[in-house]
């Protein structure tokens, strides 16, 4: 689609690869900013840069922070002999959000899919099994999403975390299958929580 500037044009694509945003999303976004009475363009340029200057994983679960260690890491009330593995930092805020977990967090930013080339060297199962090895942690709830991969990731976590003696438990199935964290309510999350079962 030629929109008479190829900086529009290329905003647009650009837009459009967003996760959720189609073409038509990306152009009415890309014209907004556009009008003149929109301060919008500046700001969003400068967060965008900031974004990627500021913004990094913790260096221990892999959550969202602006420092080397997350809040929730540093937090010492938090359970440290419990930590909920979640496929990406959104599965983490929405658990948060219920607040009805106390314990720590692993973030795996993705799980295992052989179909789309990813092996368990592609995500943070090292960082996961270096942080069981020490015997310090009781219990870890894998939180994956009801999917084919997200349960072959929790048999995968199961397998790898076994010789060091920490329960492994996968939340209760009150979450639909194929479903994702991000979209389930607060009251059905807390109960799959209470009922996670062991694997």
């Amino acid at each position: 689609m030629d929109l008479g500037s190829e900086t529009l044009n290329a905003l647009v694509k650009s837009l459009a690869r967003l996760p959720g945003i189609g073409t038509k999303s990306a152009l009415r976004m890309a014209l907004y900013l556009l009008r003149p009475e929109s301060t919008d363009a500046e700001r969003i340029s400068e967060l965008l840069s900031e974004l990627k200057t500021r913004v990094r994983f913790c260096a221990t679960c892999g959550a969202i922070t602006e420092s080397d260690q997350c809040a929730i890491c540093k937090d010492p009330a938090r359970s440290q002999d419990l930590i909920c593995v979640v496929e990406q930092p959104q599965d983490m805020i929405v658990m948060e959000r219920t607040r009805h977990y106390r314990g720590l967090y692993h973030v795996l930013h993705g799980v295992l899919s052989p179909v789309d080339g990813v092996g368990p060297d592609d995500l943070s199962l090292r960082a996961l099994e270096a942080r069981v090895r020490d015997g310090q942690v009781r219990e870890l709830i894998v939180a994956t999403n009801p999917t084919v991969e997200g349960d072959a990731t929790a048999l995968y976590i199961a397998r790898i975390v076994s010789p060091f003696g920490c329960t492994v438990t996968r939340l209760a199935r009150g979450l639909p299958m194929g479903g994702t964290l991000e979209f389930v309510d607060d009251t059905t999350l807390a109960r799959a929580i209470d009922r996670r079962e062991t694997l």
